[in-house]
């Protein structure tokens, strides 16, 4: 007999195109609002940790198709570390500080020279710019190249539901 923790965790598996959306919703508010330091260090936090798990989860899938969510993940994943962007500059710009992992990054970067710290944030601005236009184009590559991918094993199970009487001509074509 499941547990009350075992059936709930089943329902919000069952919700997750809900929770996905929220994310999403979330995800644009970053853009529009303020967002407190210590919210920005979990939400940096977050993607830090998100990121390494999807790059453990690439580096361990054998065949593609087992990781079909992968450009709608990737997708997601370069909006959310864009809107994270976005709102640190503003802190940055507005406050001057925006968080301790942004404090702590950027005294490992610039080591307390302003030049070499207005060197790495060009080279960075461009790093940044280039992944963002490629890695939309690439996206789009990598979600055409998953449909494409799954199309011949589609095709094989309609011609076996039709081989098998399951579903009419009509219905395959």
């Amino acid at each position: 007999m499941p547990t009350s923790s075992n059936s709930t965790i089943a329902r919000l598996l069952q919700r997750a195109d809900l929770f996905f959306a929220f994310a999403l919703f979330g995800t644009v508010m970053l853009l529009v609002l303020q967002v407190p330091p210590f919210l920005l260090d979990l939400l940096l936090a977050l993607n830090f940790g998100v990121s390494i798990l999807v790059l453990l989860a690439i580096t361990y899938v054998k065949d593609p198709p087992e990781f079909s969510g992968f450009p709608t993940m990737l997708l997601s994943l370069t909006l959310f570390r864009l809107a994270l962007n976005i709102s640190s500059t503003r802190q940055i710009l507005v406050h001057g500080y925006a968080g301790q992992i942004i404090n702590a990054f950027g005294h490992f970067a610039i080591q307390g020279n302003y030049i070499v710290g207005v060197v790495v944030f060009v080279i960075l601005v461009v790093i940044n710019f280039v992944v963002i236009t490629k890695g939309a184009g690439r996206i789009a590559e990598v979600s055409a190249r998953f449909t494409l991918d799954a199309l011949p094993g589609k095709q094989m199970a309609i011609d076996a539901e039709l081989n098998a009487g399951i579903i009419d001509d009509v219905t395959a074509t």
